[in-house]
């Protein structure tokens, strides 16, 4: 089969589709809260609870080498359908706390065959200009997270059941998009052998082994900045009071435009270089946690909210030029499992981090609570001057 020209608009599509059931559970927290009787600090236990699901599902897919054996589009398709029916059953109204976090979990656990599994495929097809189909790629993820946000803004005068109604419908339609009209790859090396340890001996290379530690460091601030997006927004109306926001459309295009920040990343690395472009991504958003404390105590709204939108562009904006490197420096039988090892590790990571700063939370409203998150981007700049491939 030739190539299409439709390919990667597909797979953008379905990605961003199936992502969406990433903060479903986030965007209604104040609703499960309530109609649950939760406590407050919830938001973090339950983001976790995703993460963990997660880190489980990629541990599995990468030590099964599942989206290497099998046709990856199939194992998208029964990922996003399973995820997509876990993410529904938050809605039923005898659910607890306890299973509230089992339902997050599993949704996180069926995740691990979308967004890895997503970048797979694009690797299958696009050998070369792979960092601009991953800034696309990612680009889909970032919308896709924050698209629960836009649901529950516009649909504010309905249940907040509508939202977790929607993320599923779109998370089955996009895997049934993925499943009908992309067929696996010209470029996909399908690895019909089982070897468990195949996960963890790609990081017996410094290259790939250096590339991997700038993406834990990114991760701890990524997933702990998306999370706390819409408190940040309520600690500083707290602190102005004549400050009035709208916290879900905000925190929609806080998170979202990082998607748009994705694909310029990319544009920038065909001049700039793969590395260099996602070090001046880790060094501007390890300066937004530094100055967070001062831009909090700042009484201009419009000064605070473009600094959130400049924040939420810089910090996810070397992502997929990260998953370029570590895809570029393993053997392509064994792409998916690296991808997805990386992913595995990297979200044990966020937990750390999300539970991190709930804690930190909890002790203090101090404007200094977000400054610990500039310890992952200091690690990965250090990681990455490490690096001597030469596929930059």
């Amino acid at each position: 089969m030739k190539q299409s020209k439709l390919i990667l608009p597909i797979i953008v599509i379905s990605q961003f589709c199936c992502t969406s059931l990433w903060f479903a559970g986030n965007s209604v927290i104040t609703n499960l809260i309530k109609d649950f009787n939760l406590n407050d600090n919830a938001l973090g236990d339950l983001t976790s609870a995703v993460q963990f699901g997660f880190i489980i599902g990629t541990l599995i897919f990468a030590i099964m080498a599942i989206a290497d054996r099998f046709s990856p589009s199939k194992v998208f398709l029964i990922s996003a359908i399973l995820g997509a029916f876990f993410n529904l059953i938050i809605i039923n109204e005898a659910n607890n706390f306890t299973s509230l976090i089992v339902c997050r979990f599993l949704t996180g656990f069926f995740l691990a065959g979308i967004y890895p599994v997503g970048m797979k495929i694009a690797a299958d097809y696009f050998n070369k200009g792979l960092g601009k189909s991953l800034g696309f790629l990612v680009g889909a993820l970032v919308l896709g997270t924050a698209l629960p946000h836009l649901l529950k803004d516009l649909t504010q005068t309905y249940s907040w059941k509508s939202v977790i109604i929607a993320t599923s419908s779109l998370s089955t339609f996009g895997g049934l998009l993925m499943f009908v009209l992309v067929p696996d790859g010209p470029h996909r090396k399908p690895n019909k052998n089982l070897n468990l340890l195949a996960c963890f001996s790609v990081f017996k290379k410094r290259n790939f082994r250096s590339i991997a530690l700038v993406y834990f460091g990114h991760m701890w601030e990524l997933y702990a900045f998306w999370t706390f997006v819409p408190l940040m927004l309520t600690k500083y109306s707290i602190n102005f009071t004549q400050t009035n926001f709208n916290i879900p459309l905000l925190s929609f295009v806080i998170i979202g435009i990082g998607g748009v920040a994705c694909v310029i990343g990319a544009y920038i690395a065909e001049f700039l270089g793969t590395k260099k472009t996602a070090a001046i991504a880790l060094l501007l958003s390890c300066c937004c946690c530094i100055l967070s404390p001062f831009v909090f105590s700042i009484e201009n709204k419009m000064l605070f909210i473009g600094f959130l939108v400049f924040w939420g562009m810089v910090v996810i904006a070397d992502s997929p030029l990260l998953s370029t490197l570590i895809a570029q420096n393993v053997k392509g039988e064994i792409k998916a499992t690296a991808l997805t090892i990386v992913n595995s590790i990297g979200y044990l990571v966020t937990i750390i981090s999300i539970q991190f700063v709930s804690k930190f939370i909890e002790i203090t409203d101090s404007n200094y609570i977000f400054f610990i998150l500039a310890i992952g981007p200091i690690l990965g700049l250090a990681s990455l001057k490490m690096n001597k491939s030469k596929k930059v």
